[in-house]
């Protein structure tokens, strides 16, 4: 169902002229936030066309809600460009007090507990630096003293200006943008096929409705694939077949914790923790974090799904990796108890890479403008930092067609 918001009525163009200047195709944080950015500029005419019946219900309302600070990242890469840029905008925003979205500036520590792990957090802290982003070692007798309960042998790496955020309300900032504006949202509507026309250049999108079943159709100059889990399958619909993407899935659980004695979030941690990341920061390991309201969750582990489509995910969080959770999260917090632990929730990354090469390569956000399709923007492998990286996502998708500085 078509919303111009401000309009008693959604009209279609004449025939001759496109009905959108552009169509965001998925209405997460991330494509609501570029949805809200191309919106702003005068002229545009822009539709944010979601399958579900509210935005953000995917990969954005299932993940930690952290503020990342931009150190795993290498320096020339898109995540690492702008996942720094990101955080820095909602930093600003919410110091001018622009920004009415709930969060919090707790920091962050990477403990390491042998020599080979303190290497890695001695290369970590040069690299920070190298990007200038605020980062310090704590003394870990002073850590021991601060955080007793927190188990850190041999460094913590500290990152100030790591910080938690309200998923559901950031993604309502951007709405509001967008909204006053004037832009044009689709809810329950899901995308079926895509027809390119180089000679005009248009797309003519047909699209179904969930709750009715009806297809109707519409046209656009620009084409914006942010679709998150279902990225490879629209830019499939539009490029041709030696071009195509295959589908990769890795599935996060999230634990939370139930202390059999009672005890105070605060008395555990301020900052959120984090152990030494894998190889090419493919996973940050299970860390702590903690939401707005002080509750403590851990996680995600890490489970590759053995599916081809989205539409196959089973998002039911199970106990199958709690011992292994377990024993992730007694290695830096050893007085907690298995049975104190159970499985909440669960999230799913969309992978640009297989699981081997994950392995082997970084794997960096995709976002470009397609040869010989003007105006089709595809975003593929939109998973963390993308919560933190999404205002300047926008950013750098409004640059590509406007060519913004």
């Amino acid at each position: 169902m078509l919303k111009r918001y401000q309009s008693r009525s959604f009209q279609i163009s004449s025939a001759t002229k496109a009905d959108f200047s552009h169509v965001v195709i998925g209405g997460g944080i991330v494509g609501t936030a570029i949805g809200a950015e191309l919106q702003s500029i005068e002229g545009n005419n822009v539709l944010i066309a979601e399958k579900n019946e509210h935005l953000g219900m995917e990969t954005t309302s299932r993940n930690s809600e952290v503020i990342h600070a931009g150190i795993y990242y290498p320096k020339d890469s898109l995540k690492g460009q702008l996942c720094i840029k990101g955080k820095q905008k909602i930093y600003e925003a919410f110091e001018k007090g622009d920004f009415q979205v709930p969060l919090q500036k707790c920091g962050k520590w990477v403990v390491a507990q042998n020599d080979s792990e303190k290497e890695y957090l001695d290369k970590m802290y040069n690299f920070a630096k190298d990007l200038d982003v605020p980062v310090s070692f704590v003394p870990t007798s002073l850590g021991n003293e601060k955080l007793p309960l927190i188990r850190a042998e041999s460094a913590i790496l500290e990152s100030p200006t790591t910080g938690i955020i309200s998923a559901h309300d950031y993604t309502t900032f951007f709405l509001t943008q967008f909204e006053l504006h004037e832009g044009t949202l689709g809810l329950k509507t899901e995308l079926v096929d895509v027809q390119y026309d180089s000679s005009t250049p248009c797309y003519r999108l047909n699209f179904k409705e969930s709750d009715t079943g009806n297809f109707f159709e519409i046209t656009t100059d620009n084409l914006i694939n942010s679709a998150g889990l279902y990225a490879q399958k629209v830019a499939n619909m539009v490029l041709t077949p030696d071009r195509h993407f295959k589908s990769y899935f890795s599935k996060g659980t999230y634990f939370s914790y139930s202390p059999i004695d009672p005890i105070k979030t605060s008395s555990i941690t301020d900052k959120l923790i984090y152990p030494c990341p894998n190889p090419n920061a493919s996973s940050l390991g299970t860390h702590l974090t903690f939401d707005l309201g002080g509750q403590l969750r851990f996680g995600p582990d890490a489970q590759w799904l053995d599916i081809e489509s989205a539409d196959a995910i089973d998002y039911a969080a199970n106990d199958k990796n709690l011992t292994k959770a377990y024993e992730a999260i007694a290695s830096y917090f050893p007085k907690i108890k298995l049975e104190e632990l159970s499985a909440s929730y669960s999230g799913v990354r969309p992978k640009l890479y297989s699981k081997e090469d994950s392995t082997k390569k970084f794997s960096d956000f995709y976002i470009k403008e397609e040869e010989g399709f003007k105006g089709f923007v595809n975003l593929i492998g939109i998973e963390s930092p993308g919560l933190t990286s999404s205002w300047a996502i926008a950013d750098y998708v409004k640059n590509i067609y406007h060519g913004l500085s």
